[in-house]
């Protein structure tokens, strides 16, 4: 026992303690929560304007052109894999750019967007319709009535589902490495290459996603209670 002891303690040593290479997992680590919260920023953006677009119909009833558009995007990039989509973005795309943070948060947003779109469209289709008729009761337009009275309600129900998003979004990132960004991920693979040991880094790597994961899900978990507070008032 204490020779495992000793092996685990020395394991642990050569991949977090000497050389400092724990500021190499800090940095990992900065790396991937700097992507996840820019792409998560861009993701909701393009995820509202998306939902707005396919909720769109013309004054007959049928599909818009943007309802269209949005359809063909959804489909797009929830029909194909996020590395594919990265790639892409990469070598054809951005080809050329060495910008690879920049690249992963475009890449992820946009992927992002997609799924967020339709947290977005349940979350205003769940507002009742009455709310819409009574802004215009007041004199706003449409658009006015989707945006102070439609919209706010609407992100109010889906705070919980967008956060939840958020950490499928931050497990995503872990293929950043394809474009050259030094994530948690890649740092932990890069260690191990160099001290020729596997187990203590990765492991090291997985215990970090997991503790970030747990405390935003604890943080969701308090939000829908203070919602949920919120509606019994």
């Amino acid at each position: 026992m204490n020779e495992w002891f000793a092996d685990v303690a020395y394991k642990f040593q050569i991949a977090f303690l000497e050389g400092d290479r724990w500021k190499l997992y800090l940095s990992g680590l900065g790396v991937t929560l700097q992507v996840a919260v820019f792409a998560a920023v861009l993701g909701v953006a393009i995820g509202t304007i998306v939902a707005l677009m396919k909720l769109s119909v013309r004054k007959n009833g049928k599909r818009s052109v943007f309802s269209v558009i949005a359809q063909i995007y959804i489909d797009i990039i929830r029909g194909t894999p996020s590395v594919l989509q990265l790639l892409i973005m990469w070598f054809i795309v951005m080809k050329g750019s060495k910008n690879g943070a920049l690249i992963a948060i475009l890449t992820f947003g946009i992927n992002s967007g997609a799924y967020v779109s339709e947290i977005m469209r349940a979350g205003i289709l769940a507002v009742d319709h009455g709310q819409m008729e009574a802004g215009r009761s007041l004199g706003l337009s449409k658009g006015q009535t989707m945006r102070y009275i439609i919209l706010p309600q609407a992100i109010k129900n889906v705070l919980p589902p967008i956060g939840n998003e958020f950490i499928v979004l931050l497990k995503e990132t872990a293929i950043v490495g394809y474009v050259s960004l030094s994530d948690l991920t890649r740092t932990a693979s890069q260690v191990s290459s160099r001290t020729f040991e596997a187990f203590m880094p990765l492991i090291g790597a997985a215990i970090i996603y997991f503790i970030i994961i747990k405390i935003l899900s604890k943080l969701i978990e308090k939000l829908e209670r203070r919602l949920r507070k919120g509606d019994h008032r």
